[in-house]
């Protein structure tokens, strides 16, 4: 876990940007196109969750498959890590790929997660970059549900409200501000959210939310 900490604080790398970088004298596995043609699809979009996910389970295969993945953090004393850690680095390092690119929201997000427990400000960090770049505020809702199934409303709180846009963004972005400030026992702040939720172009999308959250703010008493 030392080795994967110190991954984790290292700055972002934006050098080559989603590019598979095998050693010379390796074979090619079977799965070398099919990664080829994720890689490629990253590179287009780097936030193609589909495409993440399904290059993400090739590298956590492979990692842990081979224990003796190159590992630059690596000491030569060291002992062997368990080959979930392999996995998750091997994860990491390709979220940190696509991260460099301008627009690559959604690796910053995976990022974000893998780094929670044991950075949680960076972790926070990464969620409100990601935010900044997804002006469609798909970044901001994952950062949201990230940090309150972690049990962080109060930080979930801090980056919802600097970048909720709320004619722009979908209403599950307020949804999850409206629970987070149940969560931290702020009713007051909930009711304005709820508020806030109302002005939202999608009058039926909202109208479904507002009988739901109303009832939740109702059963957590007087602000």
């Amino acid at each position: 876990m030392q080795r994967l900490r110190r991954l984790i604080r290292r700055p972002l790398s934006a050098s080559t940007v989603g590019a598979r970088r095998p050693s010379p004298s390796a074979p090619r596995r079977g799965d070398a196109g099919h990664e080829d043609a994720l890689r490629a699809q990253l590179t287009d979009d780097p936030n193609n969750e589909e495409a993440f996910s399904a290059l993400a389970e090739i590298v956590r295969r492979r990692a842990a498959e081979d224990p003796t993945l190159e590992d630059p953090l690596r000491d030569s004393d060291e002992i062997p890590e368990s080959k979930q850690q392999e996995a998750d680095l091997a994860v990491w390092a390709l979220a940190e790929e696509l991260a460099g690119h301008p627009r690559g929201w959604y690796p910053l997000i995976e990022l974000g997660r893998l780094s929670l427990a044991d950075d949680p400000e960076g972790a926070v960090r990464r969620f409100t970059t990601a935010a900044e770049r997804d002006p469609d505020g798909n970044a901001l809702v994952e950062g949201l549900a990230i940090l309150r199934e972690a049990g962080m409303p109060v930080e979930a709180l801090g980056l919802g409200v600097g970048h909720w846009r709320v004619r722009e963004h979908p209403p599950e972005v307020g949804r999850h501000l409206v629970l987070a400030a149940l969560e931290a026992d702020r009713v007051h702040e909930a009711k304005q959210h709820l508020r806030a939720l109302e002005t939202h172009p999608d009058a039926r999308a909202t109208a479904r939310l507002r009988d739901e959250l109303a009832k939740r703010i109702a059963e957590a008493g007087p602000a």
